[in-house]
């Protein structure tokens, strides 16, 4: 995604706690096949067939064949298809205004239409979770007999052809569908809604192809304004009222696209925690083996040679154009200024699948409008869907193959109003140094580069590139300020990083490019994901190779590295920073920031206009600001996390090195508890807001010190002082935040609101650690799920914090002694007092 996650909540899928028995042919590789059907060559065995399809009948002929009889529909099921997996993916195609946009996915489940007894076809839900390969082995029939499908739908034939397929009307199940193929309940909850009114709902169409059916339906829900605030949020948009609340009823236009899977899965490629793939996996039970043993492999395309002549070649170095190339639409909404940008987005992504041996492996066309049989929602072909929406967002998910992570689909997701997003973020990041960036409005070629940049992030996603926050860590500070190293290189090594724009360039650095572009790091992630392993017989032995070329390629390459977001205590990798060293690249940040701060209302003022674009431009300098403060926060107590195999040398886990400790607590002090004045001038604030920032700063400060002293953190730093007696301990934690903080008790300087607040803010979280009773929050805490609880009067924190405060209630005596009276001498004896209280001091 392009921002934060929130909108995930709303396209959660049904899933159904079950799983399945695989065939021994899951683990082999060949091509996927189409299923002919001949209806002239069939004999009909019941007379009641023709009775139930005319001569009249409109019939299509596909994986299916559909026949619609008036106001009836059937499908006729062929024997080849009962047994197989079909993915069956829900989208809504048309939405009602608030309640998400046509084109977002609704569900998916992957199914099977299997024979029952009494004449009855079923639909049952197939979740891959636990698998046997062999149905030759003892332990398959313990899989199977703990694993069993759930029936989601029954029917009954309704005619038979014999040896050859099965008729079942389902025109009344696709009206009023079952869960699987509907809104997933968590979301009509969201939306408040209850039951399908069958008399407002019924299917538009039913299309049979090759290797799927498309249903398309109109659904009519009542509506329940009750509901609206589940989870506490109000649906997307807040126009619920819009989309029919006051009515009572909601209708949306879906589309249920049912995919054949292939016969025989692709070959698998297994999962490394040193690449940055999504991944899918199961757990395998085998007689041989001596325990469950669990599969994680990568989500992939199937990329593969149109013949053996082009795979020998292929196998020599050269490239070759695959079989079937990776292929985007545009929507037809999509403006027509932007679409050229978009497309080069997703064919930038050629060059990192050239590293992989494949020419063109990756296409944008425009959407063939006047193609009667493709339909946008239609999973067998990938589009970015184009939004009429104010959220400031892009997403790139995929729809793969559960039991071998093919990719069979994708449909990015394009909020309109994503530009706002970039625009914002390259005027804080970049306006200091580009001066097209100090507009209300971007030029259509800046703003233009800008759409480029997400679409090829976004893209990246749906071939199956995870973010990796750790990219950007691989580029030395001061490379980010040379020209000569940038134009090569960007400034980080991935697309895939959250390093969205070059902050750390200087105006006088002459650095005109400050977007990042595909880079090393994905090529080399496209290349170990798709390069084809002809010497392999298996995925096993590919894993061995795949091993090889990490060792030689990456494992000592830094701007190779993967670093995941998903560990919290990894300072290296964190969203939206730059650069090997955060103190620095924050610094020269925050020189920017306050180059640009200046220029609020020169910048923004237009005629007859008030200041509400000023106050957003300024709202967002303090956002980045907040952003370079929590860059450096998390280096305190910072716990470096590299993956690593039993062939590699050296710890998985260090800690981060005590200097950089050091260093960031001193920037902390410098850059955020010395008062920042640069925020909070009066000439700005005054235009914008009726108060000062003293409470804006405050909040800022006391989340930082809050952050600094929680206790993972610091019963983190106790563990790695144990092992690494030089390292950056609490004590040192404890004396420097302390000796910043109170400053003002040796230089004898007078004390601003600003420094005073700051004071009482430290004095009560100081005064809470050192709290022993069980009512303390603070007492239990434990910074890895495996790890054993502690409580924080066990350890030497209450004792620091303890110790800390004793030390302060005597130097705010001694300094109090010297002082006459004043607000400041107020302040001191404030603060000495409330330790005396909560310590119990004198008693």
């Amino acid at each position: 995604m392009v921002n934060e996650k929130p909108l995930f909540a709303l396209k959660l899928l049904a899933v159904t706690i079950c799983c399945f028995v695989v065939p021994k042919m899951l683990l082999g590789q060949t091509d996927s096949t189409e299923l002919p059907l001949g209806l002239d060559s069939i004999q009909l065995v019941e007379k009641s067939y023709r009775e139930l399809i005319p001569e009249e009948a409109k019939s299509m002929e596909g994986m299916l064949t559909v026949h619609e009889v008036k106001d009836q529909y059937y499908f006729e099921i062929p024997d080849s298809v009962f047994g197989r997996d079909i993915m069956a993916v829900t989208r809504m195609s048309k939405t009602p205004t608030g309640l998400g946009y046509g084109g977002e996915q609704a569900n998916r489940q992957v199914i099977r239409f299997e024979k029952g007894p009494k004449k009855k076809i079923f639909i049952k839900v197939v979740n891959y979770v636990n698998v046997s390969s062999d149905s030759l082995q003892s332990i398959y029939q313990a899989v199977e007999n703990s694993n069993l499908l759930p029936i989601v739908a029954a029917f009954d034939r309704a005619a038979t052809r014999e040896d050859t397929s099965v008729l079942i009307e389902v025109g009344q199940f696709f009206a009023t569908p079952p869960q699987i193929f509907d809104l997933e309940p968590t979301q009509k909850q969201i939306y408040g809604l209850s039951g399908i009114e069958s008399d407002k709902s019924f299917i538009k169409s039913i299309n049979a192809y090759p290797i799927n059916v498309e249903i398309r339906s109109i659904k009519t829900f009542s509506s329940d304004p009750s509901g609206l605030f589940f989870l506490g949020a109000p649906p997307r948009g807040g126009a619920f009222s819009m989309g029919g609340a006051n009515a009572g009823t909601v209708t949306f236009e879906m589309n249920t696209s049912m995919v054949l899977l292939p016969k025989i899965p692709m070959r698998r490629r297994f999962y490394d925690p040193r690449v940055g793939i999504f991944s899918n996996s199961y757990t395998v039970f085998d007689d041989a083996s001596q325990g469950a043993k669990p599969e994680t492999f990568t989500i992939r395309w199937r990329l593969e040679p149109k013949n053996q002549a082009d795979a020998e070649r292929q196998r020599k170095g050269e490239f070759i154009e695959p079989k079937k190339p990776i292929v985007f639409y545009l929507d037809p909404a999509t403006p027509n200024k932007w679409r050229p940008y978009i497309k080069q987005g997703i064919e930038d992504w050629q060059e990192a699948f050239e590293q992989a041996g494949w020419k063109d492996a990756i296409l944008a066309k425009d959407w063939p409008e006047k193609d009667s049989t493709m339909s946008l929602e239609d999973a067998r072909f990938s589009v970015i869907r184009y939004f009429a929406s104010e959220v400031q967002n892009a997403y790139g998910p995929n729809v793969h193959d559960p039991r071998s992570g093919e990719i069979i689909e994708s449909h990015i997701g394009w909020y309109h109003n994503v530009m706002k997003l970039v625009k914002n973020w390259y005027t804080v990041q970049a306006a200091a140094v580009d001066s097209q960036a100090r507009t209300n409005e971007f030029s259509t070629e800046l703003m233009g580069k800008l759409v480029r940049f997400i679409s090829a992030h976004e893209v990246g996603h749906t071939i199956g590139l995870r973010h990796n926050f750790g990219a950007s860590f691989g580029t030395p500070v001061e490379k980010l300020r040379d020209s000569a190293f940038l134009s090569k290189y960007s400034h980080t090594s991935s697309i895939m990083d959250y390093a969205r724009f070059n902050y750390v360039a200087q105006p006088k650095d002459g650095v005109k490019d400050l977007m990042p572009h595909i880079g090393e790091y994905d090529k080399w992630a496209v290349e170990w994901n798709y390069k084809p392993i002809y010497d392999a017989k298996d995925e096993y032995e590919e894993k061995k190779i795949l091993n090889q070329w990490y060792l030689e390629k990456a494992a000592n390459n830094p701007r190779l590295r993967f670093l995941s977001e998903e560990n919290p205590h990894d300072p290296r990798a964190q969203s939206e920073d730059l650069g090997d060293n955060p103190m620095l690249a924050s610094a020269y940040g925050i020189k920017n920031l306050q180059r640009i701060m200046p220029r609020v209302i020169e910048w923004t003022k237009e005629e007859a206009k008030d200041y509400k674009a000023a106050e957003e431009l300024y709202d967002n300098i303090f956002k980045q600001y907040r952003t370079y403060i929590g860059h450096v926060t998390r280096w305190i107590g910072g716990e470096f996390s590299t993956p690593k195999t039993t062939d590699q040398e050296g710890f998985v886990f260090e800690p981060a090195p005590a200097p950089m400790q050091r260093e960031a607590v001193a920037f902390l002090h410098q850059q955020l508890f010395q008062t920042p004045k640069w925020l909070l001038e009066r000439d700005i604030m005054g235009r914008i807001r009726p108060d000062q920032g003293l409470a804006m700063l405050g909040q800022l400060q006391q989340a930082t010190i809050n952050y600094i002293f929680s206790n993972d953190r610091m019963f983190r730093m106790i563990e790695v002082q144990s092992a690494y007696p030089k390292s950056y301990s609490v004590e040192d934690l404890f004396a420097d935040m302390h000796e910043g903080i109170w400053s003002e008790l040796y230089s004898g300087k007078s004390i601003s609101v600003y420094r005073r607040n700051l004071h009482k803010i430290f004095l009560n979280i100081m005064l809470d650690l050192a709290d022993v009773t069980d009512s303390n929050p603070y007492r239990s805490f434990s910074f890895f799920r495996s790890s054993p609880r502690m409580e924080a009067k066990f350890t030497d924190i209450t004792s620091l914090a303890r110790g800390t405060m004793l030390q302060l209630h005597k130097e705010l005596g001694k300094r109090i002694k010297r002082m006459g009276p004043g607000l400041d001498k107020y302040h001191l004896e404030d603060c000495r007092r409330r330790i005396e209280v909560h310590l119990e001091l004198g008693k």
